[in-house]
């Protein structure tokens, strides 16, 4: 009789795949910041920007407007 070993299904985790790069950063906004945030996202041409993509954007573009950041490194 030979012993057959089962191996483990292993599940998809949803979203996209992970880079590894970049350092995760958890914030709490507030209320009334959190609706500024969803109106933003609401303006954005589809497909719109989940929560956590329209925080980066809109962290990035308040960098570039107060020169901490050069436009040319968008990415």
């Amino acid at each position: 009789m030979v012993a057959m070993t089962v191996q483990p299904q292993l599940r998809k985790k949803p979203g996209p795949p992970a880079t590894g790069k970049g350092t995760p950063v958890q914030v709490r906004l507030q209320p009334n910041i959190l609706a500024d945030v969803d109106a933003w996202i609401d303006q954005q041409p589809d497909p719109k920007p989940s929560r956590p993509e329209a925080v980066r954007r809109l962290a990035t573009e308040g960098l570039i407007s107060w020169g901490v950041r050069d436009p040319a490194k968008n990415a």
